[in-house]
């Protein structure tokens, strides 16, 4: 199997928990009376519908590109789909509304999550070179869901976690929080993907995304991992991805 193969696998899961992502935004609004996604045909699995230019094109491919550049492994990309539109007001009580909305995102990727845990068990089956396939696709999806569910929790508007932060704290303090929506996005571009690599440049430890992921995501996965009948190792993913 070719790293050029490795990483269209890893850009096709990716690109999978996205849009999945953004269906269940729609259908959680759609259950509180909203039907802007369904009428914006966003409530389709056609990844067109789906596509930022920027996030969801532009970014994963300077991703590849690097990697394909610095030689590095590991089929890693980051990106976003465009946001679902939800017309809050049509719910009855519109900050909490939004704030299931928002969870229904994350909630989506974990249960995919465990969807690819459960699917690791009916790999045996398969015959030799499929399963070599199915075990990178499925290592890869169950990581990208994780990542993507994870991420998303960050508690800092636009983001999901923000957005959820804002439908549950006490309305004075929530609307300060939502204001944080016009730079919050800079500041995570900035924490997570620019100051890490420079810092490191310098000799300075600094990865909070990082730390997030493992503060939240660790337990959430060996949670799944057990409910899912498999060990609790955080290495389960990457021991499947040495199949390739």
């Amino acid at each position: 199997m070719t790293q050029w193969f490795v990483w269209g696998l890893s850009f096709v899961a990716m690109v999978l928990a996205i849009i999945l992502h953004e269906i269940a935004h729609g259908y959680a609004a759609l259950a509180l009376g909203d039907d802007t996604a369904r009428r914006a045909g966003r409530l389709s699995l056609n990844p067109i519908r789906h596509v930022d230019r920027f996030g969801t094109i532009i970014l994963p491919a300077i991703f590849l590109l690097a990697q394909a550049v610095l030689r590095l492994g590991g089929g890693i990309f980051f990106g976003w789909a465009k946001p679902v539109p939800v017309n809050p007001m049509v719910f009855p009580n519109p900050r909490r509304g939004m704030a299931v909305v928002a969870l229904a995102g994350p909630a989506c990727n974990y249960a995919l999550a465990f969807l690819a845990l459960l699917a690791l068990h009916l790999t045996p089956v398969l015959p030799t070179p499929v399963r070599l396939y199915a075990l990178v696709f499925l290592a890869y999806f169950l990581m990208a869901n994780l990542a993507l569910g994870t991420f998303n929790l960050l508690p800092l508007p636009p983001l999901d976690g923000g957005r959820i932060a804002v439908g549950v704290l006490p309305l004075p303090l929530a609307r300060a929080w939502a204001r944080l929506e016009r730079v919050g996005l800079a500041v995570v571009l900035l924490g997570a993907l620019v100051l890490p690599p420079a810092l490191a440049e310098i000799g300075i430890d600094f990865n909070p995304l990082g730390a997030w992921l493992d503060l939240i995501g660790e337990p959430i996965f060996r949670g799944l991992a057990a409910l899912a009948g498999h060990p609790h190792d955080l290495g389960l993913a990457l021991h499947f991805l040495g199949a390739d």
